[in-house]
């Protein structure tokens, strides 16, 4: 039996590492190695992905880190903040509790958080029809059971409203949309 049975290949380092000789020359490098996973300050920065090596800094380190750029970070809102210093989950679902009242409140006073803002048209989209047409049965003196199927049409949806807009925003602010008026209200906040 023999030691030298091995049939593995010797050692060899990597091509770009400075500590050891280049296979041409045999001689230690003595000129300084861009590492292409570890860019330099001077050099241009790439956009490089974290897959093929690049250092992931998004722009945005909160920590200052290679990336960070304060004025971008100052521009960049948010996604939870609103002016009211609330929850945005209670925000939103108080959108719907009052109806239009609650809606248009949050519309003329809420101006930094754009998932509120969407339940509030949203809202006030959906809410106030329904209580100007159980008005309307009330004044044309419609019969109790019509006026109280519409007051039970308005307090439901304004309640089932309400506990999906608290719902999404535990849900990573998925917003849920009423067919023909959570694309209005979409639309209507895109357009601001």
């Amino acid at each position: 039996m023999s030691l030298s049975a091995s049939s593995f290949a010797p050692y060899t380092p990597p091509p770009d590492d400075p500590g050891y000789p280049s296979s041409s020359s045999h001689q230690p490098s003595t000129s300084r190695y861009a590492r292409p996973w570890f860019p330099t300050q001077s050099s241009v920065r790439e956009v490089t992905s974290y897959q093929s090596g690049g250092i992931p800094t998004w722009e945005t380190a909160i920590a200052g880190g290679s990336g960070a750029d304060d004025e971008a970070e100052a521009q960049t809102q948010n996604q939870w903040e609103t002016r009211h210093n609330m929850r945005v989950d209670l925000l939103s679902a108080w959108a719907y509790i009052l109806g239009p009242v609650s809606a248009f409140f949050l519309l003329v006073t809420e101006t930094h958080n754009d998932f509120v803002r969407f339940h509030a048209y949203q809202s006030a989209l959906l809410t106030t029809p329904l209580l100007l047409l159980r008005i309307l049965a009330s004044v044309l003196q419609l019969p109790t059971v019509l006026r109280t199927l519409f007051t039970v049409l308005l307090v439901a949806s304004m309640g089932f409203m309400a506990f999906r807009a608290h719902t999404g925003a535990s849900r990573g602010l998925t917003r849920f949309h009423v067919p023909f008026i959570g694309p209005l209200a979409e639309r209507w906040l895109d357009e601001e």
